[in-house]
Parts: C-alpha cells; structure tokens; sequence
C-alpha cells in the first residue's frame, strides 16, 4: 500500500472580472489555470478571484495585467504580473502562485526562529522576475492622492512581515516592529530585503532568517505635501515618512494608475 495520501481539495468557482479589452478567451484560460494552480493548495481554498486588464495606452510596454487573490484557508495570497500579452500574463500569474501555495505549504513556524529550510523548489528573492505593471505617464500637475488606506498595524517579527509582503505580491510591507516597538516598512533591495524604521535602535539584537540590511538614518518627518515632493525627487516607487502632526510612519506611493496611494496607520 502506499504511504502517499491522496486528497481532493474542493476549489471554489474563479471568478473573473476584466477591465479593457479582453476577450473570452482570455477569462477562460485565466480561470482554468488559476483553478489548476489552487488545486494543488495544502489548505482549503475559500476564495479566488482574477482580475485581467489590458491598458489603451499603446506606450505602455507591459499592457496586459493579471492579478489574482485567493483565500486559502483564512490566509490571504495575492499575486499580480504583467506582460506585454494577456497569455504571458497569465501563465506567469499562474507560475507565480504555484510558488505561493508551496511556501504556504512549508511549516512557517521555521521562520519564526530560524532560516526556514528550502525545499526542491524553494523561492529566493532575484529568481523570479517581479513583472510589475508599468506606471501610467500621467503629467505631475495632474496626480493626487486618491487612495487612502488606514488600519492598524500589525505587531510583527521583520520575517512574519516579509513572509505576509511576499504573499501579497507587495513591493513593500508597512508593520510596527515587534522588536523596537517602532513603526517600520522592510522592502526588496537586491538580493535581499531592507528595513527602515521611524528610530531605529544603533543594533538589532533579534534573530532574522531573511537575508536583512538596515537603514541607520531614521524616517524623515514630512507633511503630506512634503512627502510628494521627496516621491517625485526620489524616482523610487514609494517613500515611507514620519507624519509631522500624528509622529506615526506612513507610506506614499505610485499607483498605477499615475495618482498616489497613502497608507495610514491607526491607534
């Protein structure tokens, strides 16, 4: 008899929604590859959805997108790529999340206390292409910000927050540092990750699996018209400061659609 154990997960209807100029077989194949890719999920899936877009911009050199978020199991996964066609989009969405399902899959708890142990197929930051949308050119006289996000922040270890960015498909990761107590934003730099903290302490003396660098100068403390500024100065995608009037760190950034998102913490 074999020791193997076969499971049948149930995998919930894909749902679909498109923006521009899709045609149906693109939202089949997105939904059967999404589908294929969350059958082989360790948990079950309580919900999937895939949004594709194709931008009118003919500049645009990646104008096919395809974003999917999916529930498995209460914990959330995101994955979004884009490509110059809605296949290419869709196949590295579908690449992607299979990547995602089998870290979940691994026991997480290893990161908490130790580099967790890579597996045959084991994703290491600068194996994956990022495939990020490209920025749509709006003029600098016409951006605003028009995405507010507050919430509260969630007290976490630097790898619990790069382990939850990761899963989202984020460029960055916003969290109080359960270690300095400090609010803190840890995003990709090279082959690694980097954190900047609103003060941070001269030494961490706090275990980190990930391989880590640390921004010695702390956050500088801007109004929201100040960190627009330093966003466009800067050319970086997003900027994280230090509010002048609430002394909590925030992070602005670049949507893609040429405005800015704000992302505020609360009490």
């Amino acid at each position: 008899m074999s020791g193997t154990r076969n499971r049948t997960r149930t995998i919930p209807d894909v749902m679909v929604g498109t923006r521009g100029e899709v045609p149906r077989w693109a939202t089949e194949m997105a939904r059967d590859r999404v589908a294929a890719a969350l059958g082989l999920a360790p948990e079950p899936v309580l919900f999937a959805r895939v949004r594709l877009e194709v931008s009118p911009d003919p500049a645009v050199a990646r104008r096919a997108t395809c974003q999917v978020n999916a529930d498995v199991n209460g914990r959330l996964v995101r994955v979004q790529v884009a490509a110059a066609g809605l296949r290419e989009s869709i196949d590295l969405a579908h690449d992607r999340l299979r990547g995602r399902l089998e870290r979940i899959g691994r026991n997480w708890e290893a990161v908490r206390g130790a580099r967790p142990k890579p597996g045959p197929n084991e994703w290491r930051h600068g194996a994956e292409p990022a495939h990020r949308p490209d920025y749509y050119p709006r003029p600098a006289a016409e951006r605003e910000i028009v995405r507010h996000k507050a919430y509260a922040l969630e007290r976490q270890s630097v790898d619990e927050a790069v382990f939850d960015m990761d899963m989202m498909d984020y460029d960055f990761s916003l969290f109080t540092d359960v270690a300095t107590g400090q609010d803190s934003v840890v995003y990709r730099s090279g082959d690694g990750y980097r954190l900047a903290q609103a003060e941070p302490p001269a030494e961490r003396a706090d275990p980190v699996a990930v391989p880590l660098t640390v921004s010695p100068q702390p956050a500088a403390r801007l109004d929201e018209a100040e960190a627009i500024e330093r966003l466009e100065m800067s050319g970086q995608p997003f900027v994280f400061f230090v509010d002048r009037a609430t002394g909590r760190g925030r992070v602005l950034y670049h949507r893609y659609d040429g405005h800015y998102g704000l992302i505020v913490p609360v009490a």
